[in-house]
């Protein structure tokens, strides 16, 4: 009764990995729990989200290595991992719940970075901006409802905003990651997609400094005035300052992203006999939400709301 902040499925943002084939189950080593769906599965995880109330996913490809160039051109291929999932996923469950999209390169790019990059390692931001452009376009196309733009590229916002807009989307929604710190908690992530072994180099010229506050609030004002609806703070725990700031200085809805290393380190910890992963869990995302976060993506998602049904 006198509890001042709830937790519900319909707060929980469930990320899904997708890969090749038909009738896959692919468990991930690193993130213990969590699988790459074929397509074909992915509409049975929806199916199990709606029945559940968690009411978005959050989609991610594995491509293949053949598919990987140095231009990323596989992510404005309109039957791409993501757009078949996106599509399958429309077909079976219809607006029963929203569908958001990753909108970076690093899952079809040679390097693994999330940008086009020179012959000299440097990372272009004008020229991925571009290539941005026509991947957000691709998963309008096919169905997505909010366009999450995770590269960290400068004026990325606007233009797909604009690129939305002129193209018959006005509707389709973006949370922008506005709040991309450069951060040793994506290693279980990378290995998920496939650009953890790939990855040249560091993102640290485009991604932010973990020592930075106060330009987190600079870069998400930005994103809000290029037309961001809602912006994401990642990850989620070690900056939770981050999160309640934003929840203070603007009114737009903020969310934060469990990441998988922060999943990774419960799921150690409960391997280990350390912790009781019911009570870790709860009390993590409940920091999220006494922060001022609006919602979680947190690969805990399927167990929380089956906790919480019962």
């Amino acid at each position: 009764m006198v509890r001042e902040n709830h937790l519900s499925s319909a707060d929980l943002i469930w990320p899904l990995f997708i890969t090749s084939g038909t009738g896959v189950e692919e468990p991930i080593d690193s993130l213990p729990g969590v699988s790459r769906w074929s397509v074909d599965n992915i509409i049975l995880q929806a199916k199990e989200a709606i029945a559940l109330g968690i009411t978005c996913l959050a989609l991610f490809p594995n491509t293949q290595a053949d598919k990987r160039t140095h231009d990323g051109a596989e992510s404005a291929n309109p039957d791409n991992l993501m757009c078949q999932a996106i599509r399958a996923i429309k077909s079976a469950c219809g607006d029963d719940i929203g569908i958001l999209t990753d909108v970076a390169l690093d899952p079809y790019t040679r390097n693994g970075q999330d940008g086009l990059v020179d012959d000299d390692g440097y990372v272009l931001n004008d020229e991925t901006v571009a290539a941005l452009v026509d991947q957000a376009l691709n998963q309008a196309q096919a169905g997505a409802d909010i366009i999450a733009p995770s590269d960290m590229m400068d004026g990325r916002i606007g233009t797909i905003r604009k690129a939305l807009e002129m193209n018959g989307y006005p509707n389709v929604q973006i949370m922008a990651y506005a709040a991309k710190y450069a951060s040793a908690f994506y290693g279980p992530f990378r290995d998920a997609v496939g650009s953890s072994g790939i990855l040249k180099g560091d993102k640290k010229t485009y991604q932010m400094d973990c020592a930075n506050s106060d330009e987190a609030l600079r870069e998400v004002a930005m994103d809000i005035d290029e037309g961001a609806d809602s912006v994401m703070v990642k990850p989620g725990m070690p900056y939770l300052d981050i999160v309640r700031r934003v929840h203070d200085e603007f009114c737009i809805p903020v969310y934060a992203y469990q990441v998988s290393g922060e999943y990774a380190m419960i799921e150690a910890a409960v391997a280990a006999g350390l912790a009781d992963r019911e009570a870790m869990v709860f009390e993590s995302l409940m920091g999220f939400k006494r922060a001022g976060a609006s919602g979680i993506l947190t690969y805990h998602a399927q167990y929380v709301a089956r906790l919480l049904e019962n």
